[in-house]
């Protein structure tokens, strides 16, 4: 695939054309709160520094340690965001990472994860879903703008039909529930959000070949937002006690309408560098699911 050489110019013209259609209907709108109300550092405290009373959050890092969070509840099933500006310039080998997980062994995991780059190489966002331990669903796409100059929001919305992942509104990627497929899909296991940002230079950029420049340290992830709205659960629970009464349940959350469908076509033709959908020398046949989220 060929990377336009002005992204933000066909971004801007995409916008502009898509203002004069009938809009999709997006998950509510997050309510930025402090990342005391919903989230606890995890590890390497020392490389976290907390701004504006707690609003703002900088994960640090640098040759001795990474650093993570995590949210203080387990969930099953809501709308997830963060405001996340990634670390800036030679950032290869670096990932920043934003996802759900569950902690058993057969896991269901949701993620986000910024692979870095060399400077000058267009920013990439990896996708994956992991449902009863099982994953291999990457995909790979090309940011249409340079994430480490300002915050844009990254949400998940996940209920018992779909999960779906966003940038700033645009749905980048839909995971339908396709259990009467034979496929698996997170439904009884609460999970927990996490981000970390470390050192994956034995597989994140180029698949190893590009190494840190540790003179580029310290690498900076800076968040805001931190919202949380989900069916918060024990961890041994098996169904949420709110299920079918909460907003993302309801009618026009059950799939993507048009436009929505039109965005996400938008990402995979333009933006698009990896979806496993399509790799037949690692699936001779095709993935189930992949059929149902129309990435065949």
């Amino acid at each position: 695939m060929t990377v336009s050489s002005s992204p933000w110019a066909l971004m801007a013209l995409f916008l502009m054309v898509s203002s004069t259609m009938v809009m999709a209907i997006p998950p509510r709108k997050a309510i930025d709160v402090p990342f005391g109300r919903n989230y606890v550092p995890t590890w390497a405290f020392d490389h976290q520094k907390q701004f504006n009373g707690g609003s703002e959050l900088q994960l640090i890092l640098d040759k001795n340690t990474g650093t993570g969070f995590q949210s203080k509840g387990s969930y099953l099933f809501g709308h997830f965001s963060m405001h996340i500006k990634l670390p800036a310039g030679d950032t290869a080998g670096v990932v920043t990472a934003f996802y759900l997980s569950s902690t058993n062994n057969e896991h269901d995991e949701i993620d986000f994860e910024f692979l870095g780059n060399r400077t000058g190489q267009p920013a990439i966002l990896q996708t994956n879903v992991f449902t009863g331990g099982k994953g291999n669903r990457e995909q790979r796409i090309y940011l249409w703008f340079d994430p480490s100059q300002a915050y844009h929001t990254y949400s998940i919305l996940w209920n018992m039909y779909q999960i779906v992942f966003f940038v700033d509104n645009i749905p980048i990627r839909t995971f339908k529930n396709a259990k009467d497929l034979g496929v698996r899909f997170p439904f009884n296991q609460p999970m927990k959000l996490y981000s970390s940002l470390w050192n994956a230079d034995d597989w994140a950029t180029r698949g190893g070949l590009e190494k840190t420049n540790w003179a580029n340290a310290p690498f900076i992830a800076s968040y805001k937002g931190f919202y949380i709205d989900g069916c918060q659960a024990s961890v041994e629970a098996k169904y949420c006690a709110t299920q079918g009464r909460m907003w993302w349940d309801q009618n026009e959350f059950r799939d993507l309408d048009a436009e929505q469908w039109r965005r996400l076509k938008w990402v995979r033709m333009k933006w698009t560098i990896y979806n496993y959908c399509t790799d037949r020398t690692r699936f001779p046949v095709m993935p189930a699911e992949c059929k149902r989220d129309r990435d065949a």
